[in-house]
């Protein structure tokens, strides 16, 4: 991962990668989703609602995924001082925060007709609400820090002790009795039927390289901020 320290070899990489991952992304989250929409039936208990998790799914996963990038970010630049490692983190916070926001708004509309509330107070949902709520204090702490385009100590502390929450949001369904339903994937199998799980995988991959492709971008731009910042410093000491 050193390799890539240098910004400017990063950048060589990133720029050509960014438009790949992006329009790599949406197309194929325009595919899953038109598959998904017209080409499999409704199911037999959820109807038509159950096709909300072309976007729910993928938006949980990039929800605690970013968090996850952010705690390893946070770890290699505590241990590691690896210079890139606070642009990442503050480079994945804004996207992963969106993508939590849209799985819980996603959630909701699910939640009315399945369960016929908007909102239960299960370990599940507020698990993720807490992690929207870290999501927002460590934009807050990276936005205060003095070192411009990355991270202090104290952020990258956070975004690792933040973490914790990850494996409870996974495991919620299992310890605690709730109205949200138990794991549908896992290592062994999953509970979907397969005329309706198909197009989850495009969606899941295509928003997965569309988060890569936003956080190359943040990456880029935050650089590109660092230098002007440095650049203004010595024209100033000139």
């Amino acid at each position: 991962m050193h390799g890539f320290a240098n910004p400017a070899r990063f950048l060589k990489i990133a720029r050509p990668l960014t438009p790949w991952l992006g329009w790599g992304g949406a197309f194929l989250i325009a595919i899953g989703m038109a598959c998904g929409l017209f080409l499999t039936p409704p199911d037999y208990l959820q109807g038509e609602s159950v096709r909300i998790m072309y976007v729910h799914v993928p938006a949980a996963w990039l929800g605690t995924g970013g968090w996850t990038g952010i705690a390893i970010a946070s770890l290699m630049q505590l241990v590691w001082r690896h210079p890139l490692a606070g642009v990442a983190a503050r480079a994945v916070a804004v996207p992963g925060a969106l993508f939590t926001a849209l799985c819980l708004v996603t959630g909701s509309i699910w939640g009315r007709p399945t369960w016929g509330t908007w909102w239960e107070w299960d370990g599940r949902m507020t698990s993720m609400l807490v992690l929207l709520f870290l999501y927002f204090g460590y934009i807050a702490l990276a936005n205060a820090s003095e070192e411009r385009g990355s991270v202090n100590r104290v952020t990258a502390i956070f975004g690792l002790v933040g973490a914790v929450n990850i494996p409870i949001i996974n495991r919620s369904v299992v310890w605690w009795n709730s109205l949200h339903q138990g794991p549908s994937i896992t290592l062994k199998g999953s509970s979907i039927d397969g005329t309706i799980l198909w197009p989850l995988g495009l969606t899941m991959l295509g928003f997965t390289l569309l988060f890569g492709a936003i956080t190359l971008m943040r990456m880029r731009a935050q650089l590109a901020e660092i230098r002007v910042d440095a650049r203004l410093r010595r024209m100033a000491q000139g």
